[in-house]
């Protein structure tokens, strides 16, 4: 299957489940602002980050989890969005994921060739999800997915979500229609004195 087909059928079998949701839309808007994090991931692990989001999500005919600033969606979620332990947890699992390219292809995560990479990959998915490293890979892969779905440029241009669909039309004419209009007329109290 073709990388833009399965964009596709992502797009049509969950584009409702793919709207960012306040916890995204809020990374999403920090992002935007453009302020570094405080505490957030070091330039190191920024570069696994970026190294993983795209060979997860390369460059085609999309734009690539990199174009779309996945990374610094990530660095948001965990520098702001989670919890001391959670933060902990998670920057042990990029050591736990590169000391396990470090010992399937004999070089760190970000220096190693697209192949190479695939390798590493296989070996962390063939795992038992809950066991590390495998279990800090498949949690990254979903907020890398998560996150270059619910980005804007995503939505906009590859997803083609219209929140609002139609067009805003704010003085466009508006045409009434009358009713024929029937008055009842209530017997008169005088009609009733006289009867």
């Amino acid at each position: 299957m073709e990388r833009r087909d399965l964009l596709r059928a992502v797009a049509s079998a969950a584009a409702l489940s793919l709207l960012p949701s306040e916890r995204a839309l809020a990374a999403w808007s920090r992002v935007a602002t453009g302020i570094a994090t405080t505490d957030g991931l070091t330039a190191a692990q920024l570069a696994f980050v970026r190294a993983v989001a795209d060979t997860i999500i390369p460059r085609t005919d999309t734009p690539s989890a990199t174009d779309v600033g996945v990374e610094r969606f990530v660095n948001v979620i965990y520098s702001e969005h989670a919890k001391d332990d959670e933060r902990k947890e998670f920057v042990a699992g990029i050591d736990a994921i590169d000391a396990r390219a470090t010992s399937v292809a004999n070089a760190a995560f970000v220096d190693l060739d697209p192949a190479a990479r695939g390798k590493v990959i296989e070996s962390l998915e063939s795992g038992p999800r809950n066991a590390e490293p495998s279990r800090s890979w498949w949690r990254l892969k979903g907020l890398v997915v998560h996150g270059y779905f619910t980005s804007e440029p995503v939505q906009k241009n590859v997803l083609k979500v219209e929140v609002m669909p139609g067009r805003f039309e704010g003085a466009a004419p508006i045409k009434l229609k009358k009713k024929p209009s029937t008055v009842v007329v209530p017997p008169s109290d005088e009609a009733h004195a006289h009867g």
